[in-house]
C-alpha cells in the first residue's frame, strides 16, 4: 500500500510534543511491513539544507488568490531507510523559529496561509514525483486542509481518484481557529467555507473541516476516541463526531522500545529487565544522587515528568491546598522527584516547595538523560491528567518497572491496569475525580503497598515489563483503517 503522511512535524527534523513522535514512528514502522510511506511537511529554519538532497526544479503550489512557488527537499527518516521525507521550503512562511509561533507569538496570524502551503503541497508533490498514493494520511489541526482538498477537488482527477483520507486527531484542545476573513488563504472556493465544514461560529475551524471531510477519522487512543464524542471531552465538536462515529476509531500509540528499554538504555549506566530487576536499585540510588536526596532504599521515589500545564493536571497537584503535593511529602514517608517546565505559576511554587519539603526535588527544564533515570530509578510515576489523548510516560514507566499513578482517562485508562488488593494483579494505581484529595488517597494507597504489599508491588513491576506496547499491534490496526477509509471513500 502506498501512503503519503501530511504533518506539521515529525521527529528527529521538527517536534513540539507527542504528535512529531508518532508521525515518524508509524510511519517507520508501516515501511517495515512493507508499506511504501512518504512524509511531506515543511522546511523549517532550524532543518539544514545542507543535509537535505534538493529535487530538480521549483514547485507551483496554488494557494491564497494565487500560486506560489517553493523548493523541495527529501532525505531518509533516520532509522527507516525505506521512508522518504519531503520539506516543502518556502521562505515566507516556514523560515522563522517555531512551528506553529513562539513565546513572543504563541500563534503566528499567517498559519493559515502556512499550513494552507502544505496541504496544497503535499498533492502536488505527489504530482511531481508521479507518485499517487492510496491513503493520505493527515495528521492533527495543521493538516485538517488535506482530507478536504482531496474529497472536494483532487479526487475529480484522475490520478487521484482511487485515494482515501484518514485524519488522526492527537489532541482535540488544538483546533485551528481562525477569523473568517483568513478563509480566502485556504486557495479553495468560498462554497466550501460551509459546504466543506470549516464554519464555526462564524470563523474557520481546520479540525472541524478535516473531520466533516475524512474517510475515516482516527485519535490516539479507544477511550479517548469515545471521551471526544462528549461534551466534557470534545471541545465543542462532540456533536459533529457523534454524526460520524462509524467512521471513528481509537488506536493507541505504540512506544519506541528500542529507546524505551531498561535492558538497553543509553542514557543509564545499569541496565536490567523483568527477569533481573536487581540493577533497578542502583538507577534508584543514582536518581536519589542526582536531585540531591538522601539515597534511602526503603522510602519509595515518585517521579514526574512533562509539561507543567493545566492538561496534565498540575492545579490539583501544585496548588497550595489540603491533599495537594505538599500534604503528601508532608504526611508519608516518600521522596518527590520532579522534571519539568511550562505555566510560571507553577515553576515558582515548585521552588517554593523546594524550600520548604526536604523530600522534595525538582529540575526546571527538560533533560533526555535525566527523563530515563526518572523513569528507570523511580517506584511510581504520577500522572494526574486532566484529558491525556495517548500518553506515553506512563508506557515508559510499565516498561521501566515504574509503576503509573494515573487518573482513568484517555490513553491511560487504556494503557494502565488497576491494582487488585486481593489478588495483586495490575500494572498501576488508578483514581477518577481529579480532585487533590483523589490525588493524595491514591499516592497513599501506592505508599501503603510499597511498605505493607511488596511481594504484590514485586508481581505488579514484572507484569507492567513484559506488557506489549510495539508498534506492531498499531501499525495493524492502522492498515485495517486504511482498508476500511479505501472501501468507504473509493470502493475499493
Amino acid at each position: 500500500m502506498k501512503i503519503m503522511m501530511v504533518s506539521a512535524e515529525a521527529v528527529p527534523f521538527a517536534k513540539t510534543g507527542g504528535l512529531a513522535d508518532a508521525v515518524s514512528a508509524l510511519a517507520g514502522n508501516l515501511s517495515l511491513m512493507g508499506h511504501e510511506v512518504k512524509i511531506v511537511m515543511p522546511r523549517y529554519y532550524k532543518i539544514d539544507r545542507k543535509k537535505l538532497t534538493p529535487l530538480e526544479g521549483p514547485l507551483g503550489v496554488p494557494v491564497g488568490q494565487g500560486q506560489e512557488w517553493t523548493e523541495v527537499y527529501t532525505a531518509k527518516l533516520p532509522g527507516f531507510p525505506k521512508v522518504d521525507v519531503y520539506f516543502l521550503d518556502h521562505e515566507n512562511c516556514y523560515g522563522r523559529d517555531g512551528v506553529y509561533g513562539t513565546k513572543a507569538e504563541p500563534d503566528f496570524f499567517d498559519n493559515p496561509y502556512r499550513f494552507s502551503l502544505l496541504a496544497h503541497g503535499a498533492f502536488q508533490v505527489c504530482n511531481k514525483l508521479q507518485w499517487f498514493p492510496d491513503i493520505v494520511h493527515a495528521h492533527d489541526w495543521s493538516a485538517g486542509l488535506v482530507p478536504v482538498l482531496l474529497k472536494h477537488v483532487c479526487r475529480w482527477q484522475p490520478a487521484f481518484s482511487k485515494t482515501a483520507s484518514v485524519y488522526t486527531i492527537h489532541n482535540m484542545g488544538y483546533q485551528g481557529v481562525y477569523g473568517k476573513e483568513k478563509f480566502a488563504d485556504l486557495g479553495i472556493d468560498w462554497s466550501l467555507y460551509y459546504g466543506a465544514g470549516f464554519e464555526r461560529n462564524g470563523a474557520i475551524n481546520f479540525l472541524q473541516a478535516g473531520i466533516s471531510s475524512a474517510d475515516m477519522v482516527t485519535t490516539v487512543s479507544p477511550t479517548y476516541a469515545r471521551e471526544i464524542q462528549t461534551p466534557e471531552g470534545g471541545f465543542g465538536l462532540d456533536g459533529l463526531l457523534r454524526v460520524r462515529s462509524d467512521v471513528v476509531r481509537g488506536i493507541v500509540n505504540g512506544v519506541d522500545v528500542e529507546t524505551w528499554n531498561p535492558s538497553k538504555d543509553a542514557y543509564v549506566d545499569d541496565h536490567f529487565s523483568a527477569d533481573d530487576l536487581s540493577c533497578k536499585a542502583k538507577c534508584k540510588e543514582e536518581l536519589q544522587k542526582a536531585f540531591g536526596l538522601p539515597v534511602d532504599p526503603n522510602v519509595p521515589v515518585v517521579g514526574m515528568v512533562g509539561r507543567l500545564v493545566s492538561q496534565k493536571g498540575i492545579a490539583e497537584v501544585f496548588a497550595p491546598t489540603y491533599g495537594s503535593i505538599y500534604s503528601i511529602c508532608r504526611d508519608m514517608n516518600v521522596q518527590f522527584v520532579i522534571l519539568g517546565s511550562g505555566e510560571r505559576w507553577c515553576e515558582d511554587e515548585i521552588n517554593n516547595l523546594q524550600s520548604k519539603l526536604p523530600n522534595l526535588r525538582a529540575k526546571i527544564g527538560y533533560s533526555e538523560k535525566l527523563s530515563h533515570l526518572v523513569e528507570a530509578g523511580s517506584d511510581f510515576f504520577l500522572m494526574p491528567s486532566a484529558y491525556e489523548p495517548c500518553g506515553l510516560n506512563q508506557m515508559y514507566s510499565e516498561l521501566y518497572g515504574t509503576l503509573p499513578i494515573v487518573r482513568r482517562t484517555g490513553g491511560l485508562a487504556d494503557t494502565v491496569q488497576n491494582y487488585n488488593e486481593q489478588t495483586g494483579d495490575g500494572t498501576g494505581f488508578m483514581f477518577d475525580s481529579l480532585t487533590p484529595s483523589a490525588i493524595y488517597n491514591t499516592v497513599g494507597w501506592a505508599v501503603w503497598a510499597f511498605y505493607n504489599r511488596k511481594d504484590h508491588i514485586a508481581k505488579m513491576q514484572k507484569r507492567a515489563m513484559t506488557q506489549d506496547f510495539t508498534w506492531k499491534a498499531s501499525c495493524d490496526r492502522y492498515v485495517e483503517v486504511y482498508n476500511e477509509a479505501l472501501f468507504r471513500g473509493c470502493g475499493r
